[in-house]
């Protein structure tokens, strides 16, 4: 989208900063400040909101979600400032996506990405990221199923990136993202078979 103004070390080091603010567990933190102990030894184990609002509540869990979005909003608003290049921007926002997962503070054991590849996708194109977050959002209010909402919009995510007629680099990026936050619910998506899983 444009020419970009950074050198490849000032690319690299935006790449490693992208990852380490995705690698701070917001939900882990939070709860603990909040004090309900250690998230990851209760329900699922996930530091993600949706299992924070289970233990602590909405409150609780909606500043997780806060901070998961908004450690992907940052770190691609660094790239936005400093190189404006949209190749750089999808690298930064795939690295923060890749931090949330597999934070080397807690020994890669991370989150499901959801709400750091929401914020992603709406920093990338605003758009289709309102789309992304829509089609959640809709799903939810149907099933009260936090994973069902995220599964069906992921899956439907690339596909909506190719009707928008979006970058291709983009479609790429998010077929990418999609394809690792799926695999990320391989657990929910065998509860959801056998009638298991949760409401919300």
């Amino acid at each position: 989208m444009f020419e970009t103004s950074c050198s490849t070390s000032i690319i690299i080091i935006l790449i490693i900063l992208g990852y380490l603010l995705g690698s701070v567990p917001f939900g882990l933190i939070i709860v603990r400040l909040a004090g309900f102990g250690d998230i990851r030894n209760f329900g699922s184990g996930n530091i993600g909101a949706t299992n924070v609002v289970r233990k602590a509540g909405k409150f609780w869990g909606l500043l997780t979600l806060i901070g998961d979005g908004g450690k992907g909003a940052l770190a691609i608003y660094l790239a936005q400032y400093i190189c404006k290049d949209y190749t750089v921007e999808i690298y930064i926002g795939l690295a923060a996506i890749l931090g949330h997962v597999f934070p080397i503070w807690l020994k890669f054991k991370g989150g499901k990405a959801v709400a750091t590849s929401f914020a992603t996708f709406l920093m990338l194109n605003f758009m289709f990221g309102l789309v992304v977050c829509a089609t959640w959002i809709i799903t939810f209010l149907i099933t009260r199923t936090s994973s069902l909402s995220a599964i069906i919009a992921f899956v439907l995510a690339p596909l909506m990136a190719c009707f928008l007629g979006l970058d291709n680099k983009l479609v790429i990026a998010t077929s990418l993202i999609s394809t690792l936050v799926i695999f990320r619910h391989k657990d929910n998506i065998k509860k959801l078979v056998t009638g298991s899983e949760g409401k919300l």
